[in-house]
């Protein structure tokens, strides 16, 4: 198998399991999301080490978190992560995975937003074109929730936020998300530890559903070193194309197999969000093509 060949089967694997993870969500519906959450938190920390470990990297993420600047960052960035992994699994206990999926599907738009507003980078014709239908997507569905879709605006500018960061950091994916629940893990773990003393947590009940609480750590790491396999393959066009797996098959799952309703009007927003994002990747392939060739 080629390098490309092998970097598509690892991107689209990484969004496929990312798509999946509603269904595993709601299985663990027994716990809450903020025990479920804290699972995750704690498991990925042990799982990352492993990996460590065995690419031998501890020696590399113990000098970033030495310096201060980079582990300020990661103590932010594990903050917005928490909140972005939060809302996904809170969104699925409450029946609202197609908004989730709205969140992930306008992700993109946010990027495009914030390399304007922070990097100063000017807006193709393109693009502005998919901002605006976007928004009026936006703003179609939050007349037609009857509030502003916090839960999809919340995923979407936590994950830019988060990504925006990373990308300026320009560190190693599974150092760096090392780090992240390295932050997180002892507020995780007080958490579950005071669950646990009064007898309301959920890990620890019986072994099947503990070793299911603790899997969290491999359905978080696993997938992110796929797709940091698949960047390293495959040109920034292919995998821009390739995340929007990830919200299509969430959407999927939100309406055939959790019954979410679908009116017409949150169709027709959905509708202006997929045009939106056809002229995104449109833009994306374009942009790429002329990078390869060298034009512009």
């Amino acid at each position: 198998m080629n390098r490309n060949s092998s970097g598509i089967a690892y991107g689209v694997g990484a969004y496929i399991i990312w798509g999946l993870l509603p269904l595993y969500w709601r299985w663990l519906d027994r716990a809450s999301a903020f025990e479920i959450l804290a699972n995750r938190a704690v498991w990925s920390l042990m799982v990352c080490i492993l990996f460590l470990a065995y690419q031998k990297q501890l020696r590399r993420t113990l000098s970033l978190i030495k310096n201060t600047r980079t582990f300020s960052l990661l103590a932010l960035t594990s903050l917005l992560l928490s909140m972005n992994w939060g809302i996904y699994i809170w969104s699925v206990s409450v029946d609202r995975v197609v908004e989730a999926a709205l969140g992930y599907y306008i992700t993109p738009l946010v990027a495009v937003s914030f390399g304007v507003l922070v990097l100063k980078e000017k807006l193709r014709r393109l693009q502005i074109v998919s901002i605006a239908l976007a928004t009026i997507g936006v703003i179609i569905l939050t007349l037609t929730y009857g509030h502003i879709p916090l839960i999809a605006l919340g995923l979407a500018f936590s994950w830019g936020s988060y990504s925006l960061i990373k990308k300026r950091l320009n560190a190693g994916a599974l150092e760096t998300l090392s780090i992240e629940t390295l932050v997180s893990f002892l507020p995780s773990l007080t958490f579950l530890i005071v669950l646990m003393g009064k007898k309301e947590a959920e890990f620890g009940q019986d072994i099947g559903f503990s070793l299911a609480l603790a899997s969290a750590g491999i359905f978080t790491v696993a997938p992110l070193l796929m797709f940091n396999a698949a960047t390293t393959r495959l040109p920034l066009t292919i995998t821009g194309l390739l995340q929007y797996i990830t919200p299509s098959i969430m959407f999927l799952i939100g309406i055939i197999v959790f019954n979410e309703p679908l009116s017409v009007s949150k169709l027709i927003g959905f509708l202006f969000i997929w045009v939106a994002l056809g002229f995104l990747g449109r833009d994306l392939y374009k942009s790429g093509r002329s990078v390869d060739q060298g034009i512009g």
